[in-house]
């Protein structure tokens, strides 16, 4: 199967283009390379790609000569590509161009593609609002810029499919961390303060908040197993994550009991639209996808750790 990945040189999207590699399917990556973060850890992934022999394609989505860009045997897209999360730093332009704009011009390369079978779209918790504990069912309500945009980009693919034009589904992931997690995130962030002696920002009040972390080899578990199930799938929204729940503040015990060290916490101003709870409703990936998450917590901060160490040490 020939498989395109955008956003591959990504945090999930690269551990999602080496696990079908490995699976034996032909990948090709696209990236866009933001500045949004550090180059160099985008550089360090696609090297990680490179060596098991996946092309990644520097293009940016909201280029309008995909068709003349982009292979045309593609069989299934992924489309992890984004503006990320919820920053101070990114504009509502940021997030419309990069949710939008950007997922639109793919499901007009989608729609010449005369052999796909899947067009799947990554979505988000955040799509659900400031808590996130429901099934695919209940009614949206986002409440930063970041899972409003989100929330069009995976209406405007589910579109196609009730419209008959391409069969889709989207899959609403939930608090990912592991080995390449983004800099500016939770546990890459602790850890990086802890061997440097640095104060963690540490949003009031946010100790509190709950999560599913979910670690990234549970959730590509799920992104992969949709492969085969095109006619089950299409046109559903799927959450992926775990049923667990822990505070931020277990999150913090976790990094501090691996690394054997208290991490010095600077209380900051609570970030707006930020979400108190999710936790993940996953009987639809269950009966679908046949889905169980079943990394720990502390097996998850212990891999992201030794990936940190090898890296960055």
């Amino acid at each position: 199967m020939k498989i395109l990945v955008t956003g591959a040189v990504g945090f999930i999207g690269s551990h999602t283009a080496e696990r079908l590699k490995h699976l034996g399917h032909d990948v090709v990556g696209l990236d866009n390379f933001s500045p949004y973060y550090s180059e160099s850890l985008k550089k360090l992934n696609e090297r990680d790609l490179e060596k098991i022999g996946i092309q990644v394609i520097k293009k940016d989505l909201r280029d309008t000569d995909l068709k003349e860009s982009l292979p045309l045997d593609i069989e299934y897209i992924f489309h992890f590509a984004a503006q990320p999360g919820i920053s101070s730093s990114s504009s509502f332009e940021d997030y419309f161009s990069n949710n939008i704009i950007a997922t639109k011009n793919l499901i007009d390369y989608a729609l010449k593609l005369p052999n796909l079978k899947l067009f799947v779209n990554i979505g988000t918790s955040s799509i659900y609002g400031l808590e996130a504990t429901f099934p695919e069912d209940i009614a949206p309500k986002p409440a930063s810029h970041y899972g409003v945009t989100k929330l069009a980009a995976e209406q405007l693919v589910l579109q196609k499919s009730r419209e008959k034009q391409l069969k889709a589904c989207s899959l609403r992931l939930y608090s990912v961390f592991g080995p390449r997690e983004r800099p500016e995130k939770m546990y890459t962030k602790l850890i990086a303060c802890g061997f440097n002696q640095e104060e963690f920002p540490l949003f009031d009040g946010s100790a509190k908040h709950l999560r599913s972390f979910t670690y990234v080899d549970d959730i590509v578990d799920g992104v992969v197993s949709v492969i085969g199930k095109e006619n089950l799938v299409d046109g559903e929204v799927i959450n992926l994550g775990t049923e667990i729940e822990h505070t931020t503040q277990d999150g913090i015990d976790a990094v501090e009991k691996i690394m054997d060290m208290t991490i010095k916490i600077n209380h900051v101003e609570a970030r707006a639209g930020d979400q108190w709870r999710t936790k993940a409703n996953i009987d639809k990936a269950r009966k679908l996808l046949n889905y169980n998450p079943e990394t720990t917590l502390l097996e998850g901060v212990e891999k992201q750790v030794a990936w940190y160490k090898e890296n960055f040490l």
